[in-house]
């Protein structure tokens, strides 16, 4: 997908480049298109080492390929952020006196602008009046972001973080195209997280899962056309906008919420990190040291199996649903974390079986992975390395390819 990123000139231009960074690494072609007085913040050398491409303000620039028609007739999506004021006044009233607002006329790709100024200059009447403007045009303008300002204000009128905005901008292309993707039409459910399994008030028994992987996938699920819901346990990152979000903290909330959800999904993910045990008993108030010095004993009991109950109700039912499952392993002597996989993938019922070997400094709360994808099918082994989000965009193929070679009925 081509994008133009046009960049207006606020303070918040800045995080621009950290939004342009996101859509590169997503695999998608940046062209900046930066204002003149954007330039006076961000300069552009760094707009050309981020996107690969040459910056350029002005009309006149590379009128051989007539360049103010052109980047936007080629453009899929148009991005501006920060949209300032008077960004926002040109675009409504159709001016045309720059690169960017040219292309802004030239272009019939969807158009997402993400507001960033000052309180005051936000809620002005003639600044509304444009977003309404805009709005009826058929462009979508995000709510900006309540918070620190520029100085010591603080309000409504802060630049979303660029991850909102890239969600917000894929949301928009994927409404745009029609939704179509290899995923176009179906439901899936996602787990993500760990769960957290109280001893008391205040304590629990968890793990190091941070939840960027389901997140990861539950974004390149939505991505790919299909109607999301996010099983979420606790998280360390942001959940992706676009989804639906049901929040369980312990393995007995997340197995409910995934046996509701699942009831109506086409594919299930199970990518959360579910503690096998919990304690017998709950403390009603913290527990307190003892006296003489001794360490409580905690008893523990096993935790549901929700990958294989939901398995079993999908056979039960008899739906034609594609299950997945996520296998953390560490591996022991003499038996390799896939073999493990090998061995949880017979015994879980489940169609695919994503394997990671995990540990302190593996996987977890790391931006990079490697898994290796097992089917029950049988056939070769595929391997997915990279960052998560590419790894989940790989798993997503991979799943809609599984879905494409099961038979209908």
């Amino acid at each position: 997908m081509k994008v133009v990123l046009g960049v207006g000139g606020g303070i918040a231009a800045y995080k621009a480049a950290l939004l342009l960074r996101l859509f590169t690494e997503a695999g998608h072609e940046v062209v900046p298109v930066p204002t003149a007085a954007a330039l006076r913040f961000v300069g552009a050398p760094t707009w050309e080492a981020l996107s690969g491409v040459p910056v350029s303000t002005d009309v006149f620039d590379r009128v051989d390929e007539v360049n103010h028609v052109h980047q936007g007739q080629t453009a899929d999506l148009v991005v501006v952020a920060p949209a300032t004021a008077d960004l926002l006044a040109r675009a409504a009233h159709g001016h045309a006196d720059d690169l960017l607002t040219t292309t802004l006329l030239a272009t019939r790709a969807p158009v997402l602008f993400a507001p960033a100024m000052h309180t005051e200059m936000w809620l002005n009447p003639a600044v509304q009046a444009n977003v309404a403007a805009l709005r009826a045009h058929g462009h979508t303008v995000l709510e900006p972001a309540v918070g620190r300002l520029t100085g010591p204000d603080s309000g409504p009128g802060r630049l979303p973080e660029p991850e909102v905005i890239h969600d917000a901008a894929l949301r928009l292309a994927a409404r745009a195209g029609g939704g179509e993707g290899p995923l176009a039409g179906l439901r899936v459910l996602v787990s993500a997280g760990g769960t957290r399994e109280p001893l008391d008030p205040v304590r629990f028994l968890g793990n190091r899962s941070s939840g960027r992987q389901g997140v990861a996938v539950a974004a390149a699920a939505r991505d790919a056309g299909a109607e999301v819901v996010l099983a979420a346990a606790h998280l360390e990152v942001a959940p992706p906008a676009g989804v639906e979000l049901v929040h369980a903290g312990s393995a007995e909330q997340l197995r409910r919420a995934c046996v509701r959800a699942a009831a109506r999904a086409d594919v299930v993910v199970m990518a959360a990190a579910v503690a096998d045990y919990r304690p017998a008993r709950v403390a009603e108030t913290k527990m307190k040291k003892t006296e003489d010095g001794s360490a409580p004993v905690l008893e523990l009991v096993r935790n549901p199996d929700i990958l294989r109950e939901l398995v079993d109700l999908r056979n039960t039912a008899r739906r034609r649903q594609l299950v997945v499952g996520f296998a953390a392993e560490t591996g022991e002597a003499g038996t390799t974390p896939v073999e493990f996989g090998r061995q949880k993938l017979a015994r879980k019922g489940c169609d695919l079986l994503a394997v990671n070997q995990v540990g302190e400094d593996l996987v977890f709360g790391q931006d990079t992975t490697a898994l290796t994808v097992l089917s029950a099918r049988g056939g070769d082994e595929q391997v997915l390395e990279g960052t998560k989000d590419e790894v989940a965009r790989g798993l997503v193929d991979r799943i809609a390819r599984e879905l494409a070679a099961v038979p209908a009925g």
